[in-house]
């Protein structure tokens, strides 16, 4: 089940973007009158687009863009009049997907929110990716992430028992221990994990 968010002062607007939008199917569609109002319920949303109006009574569009940027699964369409591209322009540069000038194309639109699915589905299979990989190097022994680092940097097997203090043979038990935790068949496939895992970025 999807869910796409609308935050607009203007209860013609939330009905008219409702309407619209209902075209998709096993979709959760849900209005709210504030940025304050959106706000207040962010801890129980799920993934999904927000189109998001500039100017509202209390918490700005700019500010709910601040305000949910540690939310990558939160992605903001902006809705705007002509004076505010300026400041969509903004927005952008803090995260948002696009803006939409007011009256809205209803193709363009649809388009846009598509584009924030396909954003959306990228990111959680990175998501899912790397909490994969961090799950699979915690299975490795200290000496066995030693092994793996040293390899990624290119070092032969002589040179790890060299720097570890043990020998060429243990450091292949090793490897061989460590590539069969990490359930790949090659160390190409090894490293791709440690990438992944954020091994790379120690």
């Amino acid at each position: 089940m999807r869910s796409i968010y609308i935050v607009d002062d203007d209860d013609d607007i939330r009905a008219s973007l409702h309407t619209l939008l209902s075209v998709y199917k096993n979709t959760i569609i849900r209005g709210f009158p504030s940025g304050d109002a959106f706000l207040a319920e962010l801890d129980e949303l799920t993934p999904g687009p927000l189109l998001l109006d500039m100017n509202m009574p209390g918490t700005s569009g700019m500010e709910v863009i601040e305000a949910i940027d540690g939310r990558p699964d939160l992605l903001p369409i902006i809705l705007t009049g002509w004076g505010d591209v300026p400041r969509a322009v903004l927005a952008m540069k803090a995260g948002a997907v696009d803006f939409l000038e007011k009256p809205c194309d209803p193709k363009q639109l649809l388009d846009t929110v598509e584009t924030a699915f396909s954003l959306l589905e990228k990111t959680t299979l990175v998501a899912a990716r790397a909490d994969t990989a961090v799950k699979k190097l915690e299975r490795l022994s200290g000496r066995e992430r030693d092994v793996l680092e040293g390899l990624m940097v290119g070092k032969s097997n002589k040179i790890i028992g060299h720097e570890l203090g043990i020998s060429p043979r243990t450091v292949e038990v090793y490897r061989a221990n460590m590539m069969e935790k990490l359930e790949v068949p090659s160390l190409p496939d090894a490293m791709r994990i440690a990438f992944f895992g954020g091994l790379l970025a120690d």
